[in-house]
């Protein structure tokens, strides 16, 4: 091919290009414009998302610090578990039960229940805990039928002292028995608490299984 056809393809396909360039430049930039705008976008996304956790992380340590020196929200606590709630049930979850916790030492029984009450949406790991220290509240202010509903897990050995307690409170002694004794099979024999659960059980006119096996 000789020199001269090969300037005219170079040049035929140069006008190629800016003709291309002509037509789809627009288009091009329009792109490059949007894909920067959707990364820069991420990233504030995801920058602002760490503030917000940040920020969430802050008001919980203020308030705990705030309860573990004896000062109480005026509020009982209801607007920064509101808050927690929105944006981390795990601190909500925690901050409803130091505040309640809080409000029992300070002898505001009632106050502590709508604390724990408070909470929209509870941690899954920490529904149990919550529960059962909700439950024994109900049961200190004669909210047995409330307390028992709470108290629905069969493998849980603290529910289940706190299930008898409920039923030896509300006079159904078998019950009570029934409760206590499956605790009791669900906690080392060297616990202090399957002791503590053992002379619930007497008191309510059980027999300890060990008791039993030795008759």
């Amino acid at each position: 091919m000789a020199i001269d056809d090969l300037l005219v393809d170079e040049h035929e396909q140069s006008e190629r290009v800016r003709n291309w360039l002509r037509n789809n430049g627009i288009g091009i930039i329009a792109g490059i414009v949007l894909g920067l705008g959707v990364i820069y976008g991420w990233q504030w996304w995801q920058g602002r998302q760490l503030q917000q956790r940040m920020e969430v992380s802050s008001r919980y340590s203020q308030a705990m610090d705030a309860l573990a020196q004896g000062r109480i929200p005026a509020d009982n606590g209801k607007a920064l578990i509101a808050d927690l709630d929105q944006h981390n049930t795990t601190l909500a979850t925690l901050a409803a039960l130091e505040t309640a916790k809080a409000l029992v030492e300070a002898n505001k029984r009632d106050e502590a229940i709508a604390a724990l009450r408070g909470v929209k949406t509870v941690d899954p790991n920490l529904a149990p805990v919550l529960q059962e220290r909700l439950a024994r509240l109900l049961i200190d202010a004669q909210k047995t039928d409330d307390a028992l509903a709470l108290l629905k897990d069969d493998r849980d050995p603290a529910m289940l002292d706190a299930r008898g307690d409920a039923q030896f409170a509300k006079g159904d002694l078998a019950a009570a028995r029934e409760s206590y004794k499956r605790a009791l099979a669900l906690v080392d024999v060297g616990d202090p608490q399957h002791r503590l659960i053992t002379l619930k059980l007497i008191e309510a006119g059980g027999t300890p299984p060990h008791s039993e096996d030795n008759s």
